[in-house]
């Protein structure tokens, strides 16, 4: 066999694997593993087994990812974000569909201090969605609203998913959050839109509150709730977009401020922290071991000669490189069904990086692209997580069915935003430009 033909018969081994359920980490690491010994040696293929899990993992950038997973998870389990709800309810109720919209605020606010749109899903679905439903609101309206508001947590800074692509894509990591969150707060006036036009047009789905009657004072005092994430945010993102500190520095600023608010509000116990250390230390190794198997997928598809081989057969398929743009859109899109985002992106980020690169788009760009695309995975069936977080919230009060009817609202909100970002990328890049 060919070292082409010995490439392509592991590639289609990680599919199988994939869709037979293994882990993802798991499967790239053993085919990778296994296919380089296949193609060259065993002891090239120990040695790579050494030498690159060390190499990825020793970048410093990467530390970042553990201390805003600890931020975020602290801010979750110390309670620090449940004023953000009432505080937009407070100023939006007015609106058609009032506390939906407040919902995507307040989507919009969590997303700040945690950087994962399931836990922003399940955080304010515990909040919104019971108070959306006792206000007569429509179960298809309220769930879904938290379920796609969930997606702003990946796009808003800071964000897991732009840490990984940045130190793969070599892509300024501080570039990114900025790009990303302008594109979070189109996002997030999108998502307002789509429930204020969907209300105009069928009141039922939202009636208006009746006997409430809320004053200026009742205003301040609801911003006066915020102040714990207000001051995260700030100290956090103020430093790191002035040039104060670096993201690395951004992330371990975080976690202390997290922790002397946590404190200032007496809302943190042993049980909270060792809840939140726990699974950081979870879901940091968990992250790792994918991003070490991605690794090593590049590896081999470049000893091989499969990753040259790929893309420059998806650069021929097309002429034009929206062409070729849109053809990737197409492949996330189907991916994001069935894979979750981090997964999904490493899996297949050694292939379309020089694809989109020699397409002459700009991998910054590409990257809030990706990201966008990722998060539309995560409330599309069948396995749209944050529509299953939701389903976990309201129980028996309403189905799957009807929760993904909702999202399909938000998404053709999501593929007009996507298709003027590829039509005009300066939509994306203006921020950092």
């Amino acid at each position: 066999m060919t070292d082409l033909q010995i490439a392509f018969a592991f590639i289609s081994l990680l599919v199988v694997l994939l869709l037979i359920r293994v882990p993802i980490g798991v499967a790239l690491i053993s085919v990778s593993f296994t296919g380089i010994g296949t193609l060259l040696n065993w002891k090239i293929a120990w040695g790579t087994l050494g030498v690159i899990p060390y190499h990825f993992a020793s970048s410093w950038l990467l530390s970042s990812v553990p201390a805003f997973l600890f931020m975020g998870f602290l801010c979750y389990h110390a309670r620090l974000t449940e004023g953000l709800f009432h505080a937009a309810r407070i100023w939006l109720a007015g609106l058609p569909g009032g506390l939906a919209v407040a919902s995507v605020f307040g989507c919009a606010g969590f997303a700040a201090v945690t950087g994962s749109s399931v836990a922003c899903s399940a955080a304010m679905g515990k909040i919104a969605v019971p108070e959306m439903m006792r206000n007569r609101y429509s179960a298809e309206l309220a769930t879904s609203t938290v379920a796609a508001g969930g997606t702003i947590g990946a796009l808003i800074p800071p964000s897991i998913l732009m840490i990984l692509y940045g130190v793969i894509a070599q892509v300024p990591v501080h570039d990114l959050f900025l790009a990303g969150a302008g594109i979070g707060i189109l996002t997030m006036f999108a998502y307002c839109a789509v429930i204020m036009l969907r209300v105009k047009a069928n009141p039922e789905l939202a009636p208006p509150l009746v006997g409430e009657v809320i004053t200026g004072r009742d205003r301040l005092l609801a911003l006066a709730e915020i102040w714990p994430v207000l001051l995260i945010a700030l100290g956090v993102f103020g430093g790191l977009f002035s040039g104060v500190f670096t993201p690395t520095e951004a992330g371990a600023i975080g976690g202390f401020l997290s922790l002397v608010v946590a404190l200032a509000k007496r809302t943190l116990g042993w049980r909270v922290l060792w809840m939140t250390i726990i699974e950081t230390v979870i879901t940091t190794a968990s992250l790792m071991i994918i991003a070490i198997g991605a690794s090593m997928l590049t590896r081999f598809l470049a000893l091989s000669g499969a990753g040259e081989a790929l893309s420059g057969a998806i650069l021929g398929l097309g002429s034009e490189p929206v062409v070729i743009i849109l053809m990737i859109c197409l492949v996330y899109l189907l991916l994001g069904m069935f894979l979750e985002p981090i997964g999904a992106m490493l899996l297949t980020l050694p292939i379309f990086l020089p694809v989109v690169d020699q397409s002459g788009y700009s991998l910054l760009w590409f990257g809030i692209l990706l990201t966008k695309l990722l998060e539309i995975g995560m409330i599309t069936p069948p396995i749209g997580m944050n529509v299953f977080v939701i389903k976990g919230v309201v129980g028996n009060l309403t189905s799957l069915g009807t929760i993904f009817r909702g999202v399909a609202w938000f998404i053709v909100a999501d593929f007009v935003l996507i298709a003027l970002m590829i039509a005009f990328p300066a939509l994306v890049l203006f921020p950092v430009s």
